[in-house]
C-alpha cells in the first residue's frame, strides 16, 4: 500500500495507539502485575490489531485491487487475496 500522509494519517494514529498498549503490557509484566489485568491489555492490543488489518485492507482494496483490476490483471488480485485470507 502505497499512499500519501492524508490516506496514512488514521493508520499512523492506530499505530501509535497499539504501541503505546504493548509499551503498557511490557510495564506490567516488568512490575509483576496481576496477570488478568496483563490479559485485559492484550485482548486490546489484539483487537486494535484487528482494527488495523481492516482498515489496511479496506485502502487496498479501494486502491490496489481497483487499479489492478482496471488494468487487467484480475489474476493477480485473485491470488493475492487468497495468500491473505489463506493465512486467518
Amino acid at each position: 500500500m502505497k499512499q500519501g500522509p492524508d490516506k496514512r494519517s488514521g493508520v499512523d494514529h492506530r499505530l501509535a495507539i497499539i504501541a503505546g498498549h504493548l509499551r503498557k503490557v511490557h510495564s506490567m509484566v516488568d512490575e509483576g502485575a496481576n496477570c488478568i489485568d496483563i490479559i485485559h491489555q492484550s485482548q486490546a492490543i489484539q483487537q486494535a490489531l484487528k482494527k488495523f488489518d481492516q482498515q489496511i485492507l479496506a485502502q487496498h482494496l479501494r486502491s490496489c485491487v481497483a487499479r489492478d483490476l482496471k488494468s487487467g490483471n484480475p489474476d493477480k488480485v485473485t491470488a493475492e487475496l487468497v495468500d491473505v485470507f489463506g493465512r486467518v
